[in-house]
């Protein structure tokens, strides 16, 4: 049995997707049992689907009716607003840590989501090196939350036997409950469709134009292939980032989501809230060396390729579920 948490949210209920692709039905999903994330699991093969505080009773209790093969640890609370501490010490830290030390305490498989959110503003790059773990600076309680794992992990000795992926700007299919929080390519293709034009951020960096501020996004398959990959590599450990490596503009992704609808482009720059500023990336990019020579050969998929696939195949049907 596999258990999936945060299965039936973005990056979790691909990653059902895709280990049904790859035959593999006997998968327990734990999540938060919000209702606007089911149509996430319809058509899915699964074996059952619980509270994310059953799964945790269960995994104190070693309370699981079959060997677990594997847990694929992708829940968390991941909105970059969220302010209470407490809480995100108790959902992403401790769960995490309580998570980690079973599988290692069983002999399980452990691969848990990071996140690119641990490097804050950049100032020390983008590399995946366990050495800099420690100098990273979050600019939010969420990606604190998240360096607050992959610190404890290192400085626990644990890196060799669990891994943990630092996912950079994700995108596609089965985000639509993440509200706020959902990819802009999402929110743009409906400006799109509702105005005609797209809203991007004003730079407040002079060495930034508007729209030319950098992101590496990274489609929702890709990710889940890393995943997938992992789950197949029990051998390969440690953190690793999951990006393109190629940082794209704003401009450039809305450009890509214009071109996907036979469009030209019609932007329009804001002013960027206040209270975004000091928090704001302008720049991210994943260095990519760590996990190909890890083994990891598969391609990622353009920018371009990817949003086609997105507006394309699931934005612009009926049903735009995976």
């Amino acid at each position: 049995m596999i258990i999936v948490t945060g299965g039936a949210g973005f990056i979790g209920s691909a990653l059902v997707w895709h280990l049904n692709q790859a035959g593999v039905s006997d998968i327990l999903i734990a999540d938060d049992l919000a209702p606007e994330k089911d149509a996430n699991l319809r058509g899915r093969s699964y074996t059952d689907y619980i509270h994310k505080d059953e799964c945790l009773r269960r995994v104190k209790d070693n309370a699981f009716d079959r060997p677990v093969k594997a847990i694929l640890h992708m829940g968390a609370c991941t909105s970059t607003t969220e302010m209470d501490v407490l809480y995100l010490q108790e959902n992403n830290v401790t769960y995490s840590q309580t998570l980690i030390e079973y599988a290692l305490a069983h002999g399980v498989r452990m691969i848990y989501a990071s996140s690119a959110a641990t490097y804050g503003s950049g100032d020390e790059g983008y590399d995946d090196a366990h050495e800099l773990v420690p100098r990273l600076k979050p600019l939010n309680p969420y990606g604190q939350s998240k360096q607050d794992v992959d610190l404890w992990a290192l400085q626990e000795g644990l890196l060799d036997r669990v891994a943990g992926l630092k996912f950079f700007n994700v995108f596609g299919p089965n985000e639509y409950h993440k509200g706020d929080m959902a990819s802009m390519l999402f929110k743009a293709f409906h400006q799109i469709r509702d105005q005609g034009f797209v809203r991007l951020f004003r730079s407040h960096h002079k060495a930034y134009s508007d729209g030319e501020q950098k992101r590496d996004f990274v489609y929702v398959k890709d990710c889940v292939s890393v995943v997938g990959w992992l789950l197949e590599h029990p051998e390969v450990n440690g953190l690793y980032n999951v990006g393109t490596g190629r940082a794209r503009t704003w401009n450039e992704l809305v450009a890509a989501i214009f071109s996907a609808l036979g469009k030209a482009p019609e932007i329009e720059y804001i002013d960027m809230p206040e209270e975004l500023r000091e928090q704001y990336q302008y720049f991210t990019e994943a260095r990519m060396d760590k996990l190909r020579t890890a083994g990891y050969t598969p391609p990622f998929t353009s920018l371009e390729n990817a949003a086609a696939d997105y507006v394309q195949n699931y934005l612009s049907k009926t049903d735009p579920h995976l």
